[in-house]
């Protein structure tokens, strides 16, 4: 009398699996690029399959490479008797352009491999450490702590020479066809803080097309 009763509960416990497998099977099969896409390693240098008509990395790559070369080999930047002092950093380089873009990634990059490159011809001063250095000045003068290793400075460096520069576009799209397209222009200038002369220039420009333009953050 037991063994129907078994068999019925057999079966009905296998509907069951079944339906939860189903279930599982379709949840699975309806989220979109389940598999995904693996990551992929690239050159700082190279584009890669992301890309619009704006700047890329592989664009900041090149031009801090292109300016740095172009400043060591400046007669009126480095020529000199003494190691000029300089600044580079973003404060007076100037986004103008449609792209969100972080002027840190530009300045950053040509000021650490120009420093690198430059053995002793340029004195990088970090104007942006002031804050930290007046600090620890303080101490060191009110007696909190002792004069280090290199000894007390009368005042902090001043400078001769401030990177400034500025990044411009035009943009176009065809409203038919959703075609974009964008110039832009990336303008590097070394001033002189005592005369306000211009002694070294350069430019880095670049235009692009694309029919699907990619989001820049």
């Amino acid at each position: 009398m037991n063994k129907p009763l078994f068999k019925s509960r057999h079966v009905s416990a296998l509907l069951t699996l079944a339906a939860v497998s189903a279930l599982a099977g379709c949840v699975t099969t309806s989220i979109p690029n389940a598999s995904g896409v693996a990551p992929q390693t690239l050159a700082p240098g190279d584009r890669g399959p992301v890309g619009g008509v704006g700047i890329e990395g592989s664009d900041i790559v090149s031009m801090t490479d292109q300016m740095m070369r172009d400043m060591l080999s400046s007669g009126d930047l480095v020529l000199k008797s003494a190691s000029p002092r300089v600044i580079i950093d973003a404060e007076l380089f100037v986004n103008e352009s449609s792209q969100p873009i972080n002027k840190n990634a530009i300045t950053d990059r040509l000021r650490v491999n120009l420093n690198r490159s430059a053995k002793g011809r340029l004195t990088f001063v970090g104007r942006h450490y002031a804050g930290a250095v007046e600090k620890e000045r303080a101490l060191k003068r009110a007696g909190m702590t002792d004069v280090g290793t290199t000894g007390l400075t009368r005042a902090t460096q001043g400078v001769d020479y401030r990177l400034g520069g500025r990044i411009t576009s035009i943009d176009s799209r065809n409203a038919r066809t959703g075609m974009a397209q964008r110039y832009t222009q990336i303008t590097f200038e070394m001033v002189d803080l005592e005369s306000g002369q211009i002694v070294w220039s350069g430019l880095y420009d670049m235009s692009r097309a694309a029919a699907d333009d990619v989001i820049y953050r």
